[in-house]
């Protein structure tokens, strides 16, 4: 598929496109959870629309293994700073996370979570919240959430990514 120029309701995002991915592990981390390490990639691709398409597979740091996927779409309402994350995760799970786009940083709070009915774990996710900041050449991500258990949005993770390509 050929490249499509950017949308202009993506430009001040334009920082973001390309393949970011961990240097160093990240962190995992839940008052529910043993704390674990893990490595991802991420992935901004512009398909000339005022969105971005996601795509974030993590694995684990010595086996190699998968652990988390999530895909989706980062979208930019035209003419202002706010944008929205529709995601689709591997585990069953699908939020909406809405926000708004600073200074090379997105702030992200969810406003829908929904669960497969069958064959998902308790303790259900119920709030996510989430940034991405850029400092120097480095993507900064950390993730929060709440469950039916800890109902205090906590950290969860936390990860710095050096960017791999940028999509020409």
């Amino acid at each position: 598929m050929n490249q499509l120029p950017m949308h202009d309701a993506l430009k001040s995002l334009a920082w973001l496109e390309g393949t970011w991915k961990t240097e160093y592990v990240g962190q995992g981390k839940y008052p529910t959870i043993k704390p674990f390490t893990y490595h991802e990639e991420i992935v901004f691709a512009s398909i000339g629309q005022p969105m971005f398409n996601y795509v974030a597979q993590s694995w684990h740091p010595e086996k190699k293994t998968p652990m988390h996927r999530e895909t989706g779409f980062l979208k930019v309402i035209p003419g202002t700073n706010k944008v929205s994350l529709l995601l689709a995760h591997n585990f069953g799970l699908t939020t909406i996370e809405e926000g708004e786009i600073g200074d090379n940083e997105i702030v992200l709070k969810s406003s829908s979570i929904t669960r497969l009915t069958m064959g998902c774990k308790d303790p259900a996710v119920v709030k996510i919240s989430r940034k991405f900041k850029l400092i120097g050449e480095k993507l900064h991500h950390t993730v929060y959430m709440a469950t039916t258990t800890t109902t205090k949005e906590t950290e969860h993770l936390q990860a710095v990514y050096t960017k791999q390509t940028a999509i020409v």
